[in-house]
């Protein structure tokens, strides 16, 4: 049932988010490599940049995985109810 709060209670795909990490950091580590081997150091600078946003973005998402049910909720966790049906 959409409530209209989800921009509030939403919660994110951390396990996805880490795995699509994981694969960019793999191909922006290949592609500096690549682009440092053919001679191309804008490329390879622009590569090795992508390479250190993704292992920053990564560093973040492991964070917040082993910060618990509260970033990563699993199946018994049910969704948060939007802020006026809190319990205060």
């Amino acid at each position: 049932m959409r409530t209209g709060s989800e921009p509030t209670t939403a919660r994110s795909a951390l396990r996805a988010r880490f795995w699509l990490s994981v694969w960019g950091l793999v191909w922006a580590t290949l592609g500096t490599v690549v682009f440092a081997l053919l001679e191309q150091p804008g490329w390879a600078a622009a590569c090795g940049a992508l390479w250190l946003i993704v292992a920053l973005d990564l560093a973040m998402i492991v964070r917040h995985i082993h910060q618990g049910p509260h970033w990563q909720p699993g199946r018994e966790i049910p969704p948060y109810l939007p802020p006026e049906h809190r319990r205060r």
